[in-house]
């Protein structure tokens, strides 16, 4: 298969090293996903999601400038078929429930990280 039909995914996340991870993991799968950008705050993530247009945006809660919960209401007003994956260290009730609602496909855990590409497959877009 060509590079064309990879799924792109951008990554948010305000800590480089959780950034490389997740990189790091999107790669090593190798399974038809690529790392479409990456962005540190709330403000450069819908920056960059317009200029890359990703079918997936894995997206960390507690940014500076904006939650992923703002950002991800942002990026629905705009497409709300776009699918996003709340990605936190740690995963309120409330910030899940806020999260169904806003039409988020999926809120992970970091520590489970290791299902990431599993997570992104399943709500990648059908070719």
């Amino acid at each position: 298969m060509g590079s064309k039909s990879a799924t792109g995914v951008l990554i948010v996340d305000d800590e480089e090293d959780m950034r490389a991870l997740l990189r790091s993991t999107i790669e090593i799968a190798n399974q038809g996903l690529h790392v479409a950008g990456e962005a540190a705050d709330g403000e450069d993530a819908v920056k960059q999601w317009r200029e890359t247009r990703p079918e997936i945006v894995v997206l960390d809660q507690r940014m500076p400038g904006a939650t992923g919960l703002e950002v991800a209401e942002q990026i629905l007003a705009e497409h709300p078929e776009q699918a996003i994956i709340l990605f936190s260290a740690y995963l309120d009730p409330d910030i899940v429930d806020r999260a169904a609602q806003l039409g988020v496909r999926a809120c992970m855990s970091k520590r489970e990280i290791s299902r990431v590409p599993e997570a992104l497959w399943k709500y990648a877009p059908e070719p």
